[in-house]
């Protein structure tokens, strides 16, 4: 009798288990609520930046919705490493990473031997959102100048070629690029010195070591808003709402050569090449919904950064047009990591 109701049993487990198969993973997985693995949001850079800050917003807004999410930092070469990681692993949906313009943009560039395709081994899911840069100036070099105006920059940089220096976090950093950019449309020639860092860039501009940068607008703002740094223009296509009164690059200097310049750090999430439809309409559709929540919103807010929405298939199409901006800037920067 004990070993009929034994076999029973077995029968019945087996059943449940047989009719799970034909359940979608991604369901199944959700079917088993308390014993899911969790989500694993890699972020490829060092805790405690906007990417990062977002990313755990967002992390822990979508959990009611996917369930347990982990952000696991994995900083190093650029955010290469942890790009690469998430390539390849499993295209299960538990294992994403929050990509940014440099891991799917301007790395690919960049490096002499990337370890992934920034197209081919990726699924876009969601871009999530833009941080402006600005072109900022020492106060004190400016009035010495007599530059109050992107106008007056450009054309002083014109009368004296090389005369003028701008710093940047590093050779190939945003800042970097961003000001090849300006030097290539605005047809001036300056002299870039790069640092180890946005920080110490940004102090080398302080004490005038530098004529100016294209920071990070967060980062730029306590000292544009204290005098000690004048702000000319922001690098997007819109005006910040963090900074409404200082002009965009393109309204500023329409006449200058500059009226198509567009320069702005996104970020957004990817996961491997081949998920699944399913999985990867849940995952957009979930972190879309926390984007659009109260409390992320804040978070953006409180780091001048801008939610810049795009499905998957919008995405993908503005990171190959993204690749493709790129790569001339890079290449006219001499930029390069051996």
């Amino acid at each position: 009798m004990q070993h009929a109701r034994r076999q029973a049993l077995q029968r019945l487990l087996g059943g449940l288990g047989a009719a799970s198969l034909g359940v979608p993973g991604w369901q199944a997985a959700h079917a088993q609520a308390s014993g899911a693995r969790p989500i694993r949001l890699v972020v490829p850079y060092p805790p405690g930046g906007p990417l990062d800050t977002v990313a755990r917003a967002l992390a822990e807004r979508v959990q009611a919705t996917l369930g347990p999410v982990v952000v696991d930092n994995r900083p190093g070469a650029g955010g290469n490493l942890g790009a690469d990681l998430v390539a390849r692993s499993a295209p299960d949906g538990r294992t994403l990473v929050m990509g940014a313009v440099a891991t799917h943009a301007i790395n690919p560039w960049l490096f002499a031997h990337l370890p992934y395709d920034p197209v081919r081994d990726f699924t876009p899911i969601l871009r999530v959102a833009q941080v402006p840069n600005v072109l900022v100036m020492n106060t004190d070099t400016a009035q010495a100048l007599g530059i109050r105006t992107l106008a007056d920059l450009v054309n002083h940089a014109r009368r004296h070629p090389g005369q003028l220096n701008y710093g940047s976090g590093g050779n190939g950093s945003a800042g970097h690029l961003a000001g090849e950019m300006f030097k290539a449309q605005a047809g001036v020639f300056m002299v870039h010195i790069p640092y180890a860092g946005g920080a110490p860039a940004q102090l080398a501009l302080l004490s005038g070591q530098v004529d100016l940068t294209f920071d990070n607008l967060a980062s730029a703002a306590v000292n544009v808003r204290a005098g000690k740094l004048r702000a000319l223009a922001v690098t997007t296509a819109r005006r910040s709402a963090a900074m409404p009164d200082v002009p965009t690059m393109a309204e500023a200097g329409a006449k200058l050569g500059l009226a198509k310049f567009d320069v702005g750090t996104w970020f957004g999430l990817f996961g491997p090449a081949g998920l699944p439809p399913d999985v990867l309409q849940r995952l957009a559709q979930a972190f879309q919904a926390a984007l659009q929540s109260a409390e992320v919103q804040a978070r953006l807010l409180s780091l001048m950064a801008e939610a810049a929405p795009l499905g998957p298939a919008a995405f993908a199409s503005f990171v190959q047009a993204e690749l493709a901006r790129w790569g001339p800037v890079v290449r006219s920067s001499g930029a390069r990591v051996d």
